[in-house]
């Protein structure tokens, strides 16, 4: 029945909404909490917690059993060794060398890879074999390859007509004399082996990522500039680089972490030798920590570890958007 005139419709009180009704909102704009909940909770007892506490160890020293408080002096000691220097040294060429040569090769398979070859997928089954295989699993092949007298390539560098005068050894020739004093370069070969090793445990991941990458650029846009005359190094350099820099960046910073936190292939192959050749920072954080038990100042080169991480990330994530809103 109508309302009677000059009087307004009334107005449902506030004090009338169900209750149900109002949980029910509160539930459905939260949800998204609570379904990643479970989740925050793992990362937070695996990763933030442990991260605190390992500045917490930075600042402590164990001294007969005792522990004292000792402010930044973990953090001075670390930064002062002639190991932290030689290391930080070993892990910057080990990066140069790991990511140059990681990106060259994956990029140069995944255009092979790309070109649509009858066998291309049993190609990319069998390339994607040494991304399953444990760091610890690749050290140890590469170190089998290379033992004097009964490795598979120990013959080869022992040869003096090919490495003079007398040969190499891997796991025993020290590095040559540095060019620069304090500077420990050129690096044993040692290191450039584990370059090697660490880019083929690599190649397959970053391969798939730029193979990946290369499927979505148009094969119009490749046919019209062959049309114009464009070669196939033009092509690569004005039309397939810029289209894939993206990716391209996204693989670089992925080498890069995995460079700086990766142990398992130095412990397994090298064990940071011959001598300290090849100690790099996340070994020598293992040496600190387990094989010397000084928690301290491991602890402290872990949060100098942990910037550099947070470095790279945040650069990473600045200029995947810098990308996007080019």
């Amino acid at each position: 029945m109508a309302a009677p005139a000059g009087t307004a419709p009334s107005a449902t009180p506030a004090s009338a909404v169900s209750p149900h009704r109002i949980e029910q909102g509160f539930f459905s704009r939260t949800l998204p909490f609570w379904l990643l909940l479970p989740t925050l909770l793992v990362l937070l007892a695996i990763q933030v917690v442990p991260g605190l506490f390992s500045f917490f160890l930075s600042t402590q020293t164990f001294e007969r059993g005792e522990q004292m408080f000792v402010g930044l002096r973990n953090f001075e000691r670390v930064f002062s060794s002639s190991a932290f220097n030689a290391s930080l040294f070993h892990t910057l060429f080990f990066l140069i060398g790991y990511v140059t040569l990681t990106l060259i090769a994956a990029f140069v398979i995944a255009q092979i890879l790309n070109r649509k070859l009858r066998l291309s997928p049993f190609y990319i089954t069998v390339i994607f074999v040494p991304w399953v295989l444990s760091d610890v699993v690749v050290g140890l092949i590469f170190r089998l390859f290379i033992v004097p007298d009964y490795g598979l390539f120990s013959s080869f560098f022992a040869n003096p007509g090919i490495f003079p005068p007398k040969g190499i050894s891997i796991l025993t020739t020290p590095a040559a004399p540095p060019l620069v004093s304090g500077v420990p370069f050129p690096p044993a070969p040692a290191l450039i082996y584990l370059i090697f090793a660490s880019a083929w445990k690599a190649l397959p991941f970053i391969t798939l990522l730029i193979l990946a990458a290369l499927q979505t650029v148009s094969r119009e846009v490749i046919e019209s500039a062959a049309i114009d005359g464009a070669d196939g190094w033009r092509t690569v350099r004005h039309i397939t680089f810029p289209l894939i820099l993206p990716t391209l960046i996204v693989a670089l910073f992925n080498l890069t972490l995995n460079g700086v936190n990766g142990v398992g292939l130095v412990f397994s192959l090298t064990g940071g030798g011959p001598g300290t050749a090849t100690e790099v920072l996340s070994y020598l954080l293992y040496t600190i920590g387990f094989g010397r038990l000084d928690f301290g100042r491991a602890a402290a080169l872990s949060v100098f570890m942990a910037i550099i991480n947070l470095t790279l990330i945040l650069l990473t994530l600045r200029i995947s958007r810098s990308e996007r809103e080019a």
